[in-house]
């Protein structure tokens, strides 16, 4: 399509001679842009699409894919006979019987939160990797009795709670007496700190061995849900006609990650979208700085086009010579750019910790935005949809500067020279 004269001229055009830098300063001015606007979006649809991922593996791995619940108030008998049945379906991973409660957590020390207790018992939450791998104080061994918990490093850091201190847990459902309800409270000595990278249950959520759970929450024999993880992920519609069948007639429901986390999904979601659409737009403003350069310099080359007119160049020539010498601007300003956003993805990690230790603040706020660290997973589909955006819009940039290249009228041109 562009034969060696087109590329011989598109050549020596590119390259600024004496006088005719400016035009030269506002190409590469373009280029820079492109490539800014490139990077930026292949970082931002990259920090979300990690978002997405690691909240997602973050939630499945401390909740499961299913969760099996007792309708409000009421409890799971014989949940034994239940988790082996649900074990027994092809797909199924683990069945865990937790027993869930809101509770109070204070320690002596004053101040209070509202937090989660979970009763679950040494084998199942040893299997519970997410937690029992990020053990950063204490040990799980110690994980028997009836007086053992093991808190979040938020909690423990919110109450300066070190292993062999006490936890005080407040349940606000008591027992009935003549001067009114009566909340039943139980100190628990902390056996053990885990960090499951997940800042809400960090600072929310509590373990106690099953029995002792179940002896607070006046439970006896009983669990208030069976936490279902599958061996994939996207297994979860084969399990569900089988796992229905068997809860059928039980007080209980059903729920996929999908459904219980799909607020969150969807929000991550729709910003990813909405962040492509609006930083789009800067690779489109340094799409109208390439017809600017083109522009000026089709005014700046009329005489040589009048001249390779004369010589016999057709217009579609002369219109590829332009079109060569936007394409370069656009194709090498997105693939640097490109380079740049994917570079800057891999080490984006070291690069928010060295950020923050020069400026002493903080870039990423677990406590807001739930996870630990700044997280980021490069989705080459988002990236290919980035470059096809960042050729598209300069390519069609350079389509009427090199139309209007190519309309020159050789006479008019030469006569004003």
């Amino acid at each position: 399509m562009f034969g060696p004269f087109e590329r011989m001229v598109a050549g020596r055009y590119l390259r600024a001679r004496k006088g005719e830098r400016f035009v030269s300063i506002i190409a590469i001015f373009s280029l820079v842009g492109i490539a800014l606007g490139v990077a930026t979006l292949i970082v931002v649809t990259s920090v979300m699409s990690g978002f997405q991922r690691e909240l997602v593996a973050r939630i499945l791995g401390v909740n499961g894919e299913v969760t099996i619940e007792a309708f409000a108030g009421q409890k799971i008998d014989d949940y034994a006979a239940l988790v082996t049945g649900i074990r027994g379906i092809k797909g199924v991973a683990s069945a865990t019987p937790v027993l869930d409660g809101q509770a109070l957590l204070s320690t002596e020390g004053g101040g209070a939160r509202g937090g989660l207790v979970r009763g679950i018992s040494l084998d199942d939450l040893r299997a519970l990797h997410p937690i029992s791998d990020h053990i950063v104080a204490g040990s799980l061994a110690s994980f028997t009795g009836d007086d053992a918990i093991v808190v979040g490093i938020g909690l423990a850091s919110a109450y300066r709670l070190r292993v062999g201190d006490a936890l005080t847990v407040i349940s606000p459902e008591g027992a009935a007496t003549a001067f009114g309800t009566i909340p039943r409270v139980r100190a628990y000595k902390v056996v053990a700190i885990f960090d499951a990278g997940l800042n809400d249950y960090n600072t929310g959520v509590v373990f106690l061995p099953l029995p002792a759970a179940q002896i607070f929450f006046q439970k006896s024999d009983a669990v208030t849900g069976i936490e279902i993880r599958l061996n994939n992920t996207d297994d979860v519609g084969a399990v569900e006609r089988p796992l229905t069948a068997l809860l059928h007639g039980k007080p209980v429901y059903a729920r996929d990650w999908r459904h219980a986390n799909d607020t969150i999904v969807g929000v991550l979601q729709v910003q990813k979208d909405t962040m492509f659409i609006v930083l789009g737009m800067i690779v489109l403003v340094a799409a109208f700085n390439v017809v600017s350069s083109l522009i000026m310099l089709v005014k700046d080359k009329r005489a040589d086009i009048a001249v390779l007119r004369t010589l016999g160049a057709g217009s579609f020539a002369v219109m590829r010579i332009f079109l060569m010498c936007g394409a370069f601007v656009g194709v090498s300003g997105t693939l640097i750019g490109t380079v740049i956003g994917v570079v800057f993805c891999r080490n984006i990690v070291a690069v928010q910790h060295f950020v923050e230790r020069v400026t002493g603040g903080r870039v990423f706020d677990a406590s807001v935005f739930m996870l630990s660290e700044l997280p980021s997973a490069i989705d080459w589909g988002d990236v290919a949809r980035v470059v096809g955006l960042g050729l598209v819009l300069s390519l069609l940039a350079t389509l009427y500067p090199s139309w209007r290249a190519a309309r020159t009228d050789p006479v008019e041109a030469l006569r004003h020279e």
